[in-house]
Formats: C-alpha cells, sequence, structure tokens
C-alpha cells in the first residue's frame, strides 16, 4: 500500500495548478488596476502622474534630501540648527503653491493650461541642478539660491499635476482614493529608489557632484509637457486672448477661493492638516547628524543611511497597500484620529534609538533603526493618504487647480512652521555637530507634541471617503461665474468614460 501511494503523495503539489494561477493572478493585479485606470481615464495622464510622483516627487525628493543633508554637513560644515532654518526655505516654494495654481487655471500659453508649466518646471530644476554640481567655490547664499531652484521645479510639477489628479477625482469621484493610492504608491517606490542610490551616488562622486543627478528628473519632465494629453483650445490662446479677461480670470478664482475656504467644513479640516504637521516639530537634522557621528552616534556610513530611509520606503508601499485594501472606505475622523495616535507611539522609537535603549534589549542599532524607520513610514502613508484625498473632496470645478494648491500651501506651511521651530528647539536645547547630549529631549518633545494634535481631530467631518463634502451652491456658483465654462471650453485633461463602477 505504501509503494502505491508515496507516488501519488509526490505528484500531488504538481496536480492541482491553482496555487500557480492565484500567485500569477496576484501578480497580476496591479497591472490590470493600471490598465483600468488608464482605460477609465487617459494613458498619457497616468503616465504623467507615475513620472511627477515617482521621478520628481519620489526620486528627487529623496535624494534631494539626503545628498543636500551631506552637503551642507561636509561641504558648507554647517551646524543642525542652520541647516533645519534652511530647510525651511526649500519649502517657500511649496508654500507658493497657489500661486503656481492660480497660473495654471488663469494663465494660458498658446492655448494650453498645463503642459507648458511642466515645461517651465523642467528647465528650472535641469538648469539648477547642473549650476549646483558644476560651480566650483559656491558660497552659501548661491548654494541656497540653485537648491531653491531645484525644490522650485517640483513644486511646479507637483501643483500642475495635482490640478489634473483633481479635475479627474471631481469628474469620477469614485475613482479618487484609486488615484491617491497610485500617487502613494509611485511615491514610495521613488523615494525607494533615490534613498538606496543617494548614499551610493555621494560615496562615490561627492556631495556637490551626487547633486548633478538631481537634472534628469526634470529634463524628463520637460519631455512630459510634449507628449501628455490636453486639447487645445483657440479661446484659451494667450495671444488671441486680451489681457483683461486674464485678470478677470484671476479675480474670479481668487473670489471663489475666498468664498470656499470661509465655509465650515472647508477651513475646519484645513485648519486640522495645519496643526497636524506643525505641532509635529521637525528634528530630522539633528538626528542626522546623530546617525553619523562617529563618537556619540552609530556612525551610520553614507551607504548605510541611503539603506536605511531606503527599507522605510519599501515599507511604505505597505501603507499604501493596507490604505487602499482595507481603510479606504473608513470614515475620515475614525482614520486619521488611530493613525495620529500610532504616529505619536511610532515618535517615541526614536527617544527609545536616541538614548540606546535597543542595545540594553540586545537590539542592534542596524535592526533597530530599520523597525523603527518600518513602522514610521507605514503610519505616516496610512495617515498621509486620506489627508490628500481630503483635500480632493474640498474642491470644486474650475478653480481646482488653485484651490488644492491653497490647501497644499496650507500643508506646506504646517511644514514650514515644523522644520524652523524644530531648528529652533535644537538650537536653544544645545545640539551642535558634536554635542547630542539633549537630542532625546528634543524628540521627546515631538512625539508628546503629537498626541496633543489628537485633540483636534474634532474638526475633521466625520464623513465617509467618498462623500460629497462641497456644497451644490458652492459649485454651482463657480461654474456660472468662470469665463471659460461661460464659453462652453472647458478643458478636461482627461477624458472620462465613466461616472461610477457600474
Amino acid at each position: 500500500m505504501d509503494l502505491y501511494e508515496a507516488p501519488k503523495m509526490a505528484k500531488r503539489p504538481n496536480s492541482d495548478p491553482s496555487d500557480s494561477n492565484k500567485l500569477l493572478s496576484i501578480m497580476a493585479q496591479p497591472f490590470r488596476w493600471l490598465k483600468m485606470l488608464s482605460s477609465e481615464l487617459n494613458p498619457s495622464f497616468i503616465a504623467g502622474v507615475v513620472l511627477v510622483y515617482g521621478l520628481s516627487h519620489g526620486f528627487s525628493g529623496s535624494y534631494f534630501k539626503v545628498v543636500s543633508d551631506y552637503y551642507w554637513k561636509d561641504v558648507q560644515k554647517l551646524q543642525p540648527s542652520v541647516v533645519q532654518i534652511y530647510i525651511g526655505i526649500y519649502t517657500i516654494p511649496w508654500v507658493m503653491k497657489p500661486i503656481w495654481g492660480l497660473l495654471t487655471d488663469a494663465f494660458p500659453v498658446r492655448g494650453y493650461l498645463r503642459r507648458p508649466y511642466f515645461v517651465i518646471a523642467g528647465v528650472v530644476g535641469t538648469a539648477s541642478a547642473v549650476a549646483v554640481a558644476m560651480k566650483e567655490g559656491l558660497g552659501i547664499l548661491g548654494a541656497l539660491g540653485l537648491l531653491i531652484g531645484i525644490s522650485a521645479a517640483m513644486a511646479i510639477a507637483d501643483v500642475t499635476i495635482d490640478a489634473c489628479i483633481v479635475r479627474s477625482s471631481i469628474e469620477v469621484r469614485w475613482l479618487a482614493q484609486d488615484l491617491q493610492s497610485l500617487c502613494g504608491a509611485c511615491s514610495s517606490i521613488g523615494h525607494l529608489i533615490g534613498y538606496s542610490t543617494s548614499g551610493v551616488f555621494v560615496h562615490l562622486l561627492g556631495a556637490q557632484e551626487a547633486l548633478g543627478i538631481l537634472a534628469i528628473p526634470p529634463a524628463m519632465i520637460i519631455v512630459l509637457g510634449f507628449f501628455i494629453h490636453e486639447p487645445r483650445s483657440s479661446t484659451l490662446q494667450s495671444y488671441g486672448k486680451p489681457k483683461g479677461e486674464s485678470l478677470k480670470q484671476v479675480g474670479v478664482a481668487i473670489r471663489d477661493t475666498c468664498k470656499a475656504i470661509k465655509y465650515p467644513h472647508v477651513w475646519k479640516p484645513a485648519l486640522f492638516m495645519f496643526l497636524c504637521l506643525s505641532l509635529s516639530i521637525s528634528t530630522h537634522e539633528g538626528q542626522f547628524y546623530w546617525y553619523t557621528d562617529k563618537k556619540a552616534g552609530p556612525a551610520f556610513s553614507q551607504e548605510s543611511v541611503g539603506l536605511i530611509y531606503a527599507v522605510g520606503s519599501a515599507a511604505s508601499l505597505i501603507g499604501v497597500l493596507i490604505y487602499h485594501k482595507t481603510l479606504r472606505d473608513v470614515k475620515f475622523r475614525r482614520i486619521l484620529f488611530f493613525a495620529q495616535l500610532f504616529y505619536g507611539v511610532a515618535g517615541l522609537l526614536d527617544v527609545v534609538f536616541i538614548l540606546r535603549w535597543n542595545l540594553a534589549l540586545k537590539i542592534p542599532d542596524e535592526l533597530f533603526v530599520v523597525l523603527e524607520e518600518c513602522v514610521s513610514r507605514i503610519v505616516s502613508r496610512i495617515r498621509w493618504t486620506p489627508m490628500m484625498v481630503l483635500n480632493t473632496r474640498l474642491c470644486s470645478v474650475g478653480i481646482e487647480g488653485t484651490f488644492f494648491a491653497l490647501l497644499a500651501c496650507i500643508d506646506s506651511l504646517g511644514m514650514l512652521c515644523s522644520k524652523w521651530s524644530g531648528g529652533l528647539v535644537l538650537h536653544a536645547l544645545g545640539v551642535t555637530r558634536s554635542d547630542f547630549r539633549n537630542l532625546w529631549l528634543v524628540v521627546l518633545l515631538r512625539s508628546l507634541l503629537r498626541f496633543v494634535v489628537l485633540a483636534f481631530v474634532f474638526l475633521v467631518p466625520d464623513a465617509s471617503q467618498s462623500d460629497i463634502l462641497v456644497p451644490a451652491d458652492q459649485t454651482v456658483s463657480r461654474k456660472s461665474s468662470t469665463t471659460v465654462e461661460e464659453d462652453g471650453d472647458s478643458i478636461p485633461l482627461v477624458s472620462m468614460k465613466g461616472e461610477g463602477r457600474g
């Protein structure tokens, strides 16, 4: 009996193809999802989202973060509190997003609202990156100006694609969460590549020369400006349109934006997001200097720092997956409350690491920092994605670029306050290039402030992520007052094929 059953047992794993089919089906899910988005929207628009969020926002943002840190530390030799202030200055182009959004809404170039601004962003970013890498003996102010140029290029490209995403989210509401999941996934993959390569390029080329790699993404954004789908309209050609009409467009956009921000359902969640970001003071530079210090810190190498951040970016993809699969239907207030709660708990892991309690627990530095980074990134992604969905829900057609940029500006102001207040706290508590005795106290204060944000969660609407939050009269008012809409020449950047999953 055993002789006959043995062959049957040996064949059993290969006799049922269901396991392999399930594996192939799981692997094919992302491609089917992208195919669905491309069929419902325009394929070039989806490619634009992947390019901007993956290459410009994801890769450039992460690569820029690590390489510029080493540039200020090793080339310019500045104190961490001073670098923290300079990083806050990088945020200014992002604070100016309402201006970029207003330009993309009201100032077309030769009949196009979006495409020219991708080209402008690409030219500015490419020129700035090449200049900062090639110019020898660059002073602090000159370097700061060129790095601001790189940041401005990312901000302009970001606000332009955001206007397209918001328009799509308004017209095809059931795809809003999918678009934010796509943005999050592309951003996380871009961060993974940027972080994992940044330390290697700093080691091989040097911090200043490695900044030249940042010329590649904006060069690709220039290409995007020529191929992304956008119908050309004769009524929007700048050379055939009176300047007074464009100025009237600006006045209408500003008036409707001011009107919209006065609605309680708009300013309350906007205030929450500002408090959420500003109260969590940034301690990044103090921790970065401590990470690389050979006496007080764990003395991580250049490659190790990039690898740690890269692992965190990979974990961020898990956060995107968790949100997309299980949390997209949870109400805004509930998901943001628990996400902020876990965000505060995750921050306490930094205190444990700086006090080196992990060594008392027999956990090596490398393992502990990777675990801490993974937990922090997963929670941060789950916390950030519904915020972006909420922002799209607060916008109305016609001023989507301007208004979403205003909401993003409020977020950027929160991050600016976070950077500068963190720099002031680092300076006040005496954290320098070589003195880290009070760094744990700064990080503890940051973590406690994250819990304070929970007291303001009542500002978030207790509504589903698919609910309409903009009053009907607000949208109707905008449509009736917009010159472009009156002319029947509203220019959607993408083609919309359906109004629901059915």
